[in-house]
């Protein structure tokens, strides 16, 4: 019997995942103020939450969707849940600063998605997201 290859993204121990990153010529400084921003987080979150970003913290975006704050090590990275209406499950957000010498890699990772399609949804998120990111941090 032939084993069919598993699909990309989608693993054993946390289902269907994604992740995009991507290396900018910033200080890691100036990318970590922008994403945790009010102007930030409406990019990659999809809203404006008043977040102090303390682990337990909840938080509610006009679309419906709810999260929790798990992880949050300033200037570093921080773990969120967010979860939209429609989803059976919480999915985990992870966004990560990554010093390298005088540029920054940010990256985002999103694991728990309900299938597929919102892996390749939340694929075409990110990689908006960095691009956008991207023309912030140039423009200054």
């Amino acid at each position: 019997m032939v084993e069919q290859a598993k699909p990309v993204g989608l693993t054993k121990d946390v289902g269907w995942q994604i992740g995009v990153r991507r290396t900018l010529s910033v200080h890691h400084d100036k990318a970590w103020r922008l994403l945790t921003s009010k102007a930030g987080m409406k990019l990659w979150l999809n809203g404006t939450p008043e977040l102090d970003f303390i682990k337990g913290e909840t938080y509610e975006l006009a679309d419906g969707s709810t999260g929790e704050v798990r992880v949050f090590h300033p200037g570093s990275h921080l773990r969120m849940t967010w979860q939209p209406p429609d989803w059976p499950r919480a999915s985990l957000i992870q966004v990560r600063i990554i010093p390298k010498r005088d540029r920054t890699v940010i990256a985002f990772h999103q694991e728990h998605l309900p299938g597929p399609e919102a892996r390749e949804d939340r694929r075409a998120h990110f990689t908006a997201v960095m691009d956008e990111l991207e023309s912030l941090l140039a423009a200054g």
